[in-house]
């Protein structure tokens, strides 16, 4: 078993200024950084306030990156995103684009997702996905 990291935990994170260097595994699980959350978390390095918290943030993300691994998006997960938008499409629940990539990579993995309380409620709309709040 493993989790893929969702933006939303590592937002909340942050905010409690908690150390990311120890997060290539949480408790037994492996952890997993899915592409599309490491492109949102370098949006949030271009969009800090100053370069000193460009330079934290750049550092902070870079670590995470290395020490659990960036997951492409492949052809199979592209395959797992397709049914999850169709069948959250004809049951009117869709979720944002980019969490739709997280929760397709978790289940083509076969792994949960850890998120932040925010962003609880949409990802519980994914069929068969685990979803473990920070």
């Amino acid at each position: 078993m493993g989790l893929v990291l969702d933006t939303s935990a590592l937002i909340a994170l942050e905010r409690t200024d908690a150390d990311w260097s120890g997060l290539e595994r949480l408790g037994d699980e492996a952890v997993a950084l899915p592409a599309v959350v490491y492109a949102e978390l370098l949006v949030g390095v271009q969009l800090a306030d100053t370069p000193g918290r460009v330079a934290e943030r750049r550092a902070r993300v870079e670590a995470l990156a290395q020490a659990a691994g960036i997951v492409d998006f492949t052809a199979g997960i592209a395959r797992h995103w397709a049914e999850l938008f169709a069948t959250l499409s004809r049951t009117g629940q869709l979720i944002p684009a980019n969490d739709l990539a997280v929760a397709a990579t978790a289940r083509a993995l076969d792994f949960g997702v850890l998120v932040g309380a925010q962003d609880e409620q949409h990802f519980r709309r994914v069929p068969d996905l685990r979803i473990v709040t920070l």
